[in-house]
């Protein structure tokens, strides 16, 4: 399905998501892809009950098989020299959306996403914020509207407790890339998330 791809992997700081991701990583592997890793400065530095940025690193550069991009100058390739087919951003905090959608680009991720979208190529987003349907609702629209910008369908996942909070299916990561590299939404776009 992305046989022969290059994609770009932007992780953000939603550290809870982050065990979710791994798995995904060999699923786009095993559908073909070579898979760059980017992260954020808060990904390389932060040490929550879910592991310390050291960890997470290691376990991401076991599951890619390639080195983590940390730097703004290390991702700015990802445009000109060094291009990636699809730049995949997932897990996307509320910070790192408000930040995309109003051209910030002030993260290693956000950079070579913008980097991406400078050659014409897709932006997936796999949302994670508990402040999707608060003040970052305006921020999703503007990207929902974005050329080239697409999203791994999201729902939300604890309505009655957190009714702001969506977060995206993840395991619709390689089905929802192959559609981007189409310049395609996978739908449907809302999901209802199953409680275990």
């Amino acid at each position: 399905m992305l046989k022969g791809k290059r994609i770009g992997l932007g992780i953000t700081a939603s550290h809870c998501t982050y065990e979710a991701i791994i798995p995904v990583i060999d699923s786009l592997k095993d559908a073909g892809a070579t898979v760059v890793p980017v992260i954020t400065h808060s990904v390389l530095t932060a040490a929550t009950r879910f592991g310390t940025g050291e960890e997470w690193i290691q376990r991401i550069e076991a599951a890619t098989g390639e080195k983590v991009i940390s730097t703004i100058v290390s991702a700015e390739p990802f445009g000109p020299t060094n291009p990636v087919d699809c730049m995949i951003i997932a897990p996307m905090t509320g910070n790192s959306i408000s930040r995309f959608a109003n051209a910030s680009t002030d993260s290693p991720v956000l950079m070579a996403a913008k980097a991406t979208l400078r050659n014409g190529s897709p932006v997936l987003l796999g949302i994670s914020t508990n402040d999707a349907l608060g003040l970052n609702a305006a921020n999703i629209m503007k990207l929902l509207n974005m050329k080239n910008v697409f999203f791994i369908p999201f729902g939300q996942d604890d309505p009655f407790n957190k009714p702001n909070s969506l977060i995206s299916d993840f395991t619709l990561m390689v089905p929802a890339a192959a559609a981007a590299l189409e310049k395609s939404q996978l739908q449907p776009l809302l999901i209802i998330h199953e409680k275990e």
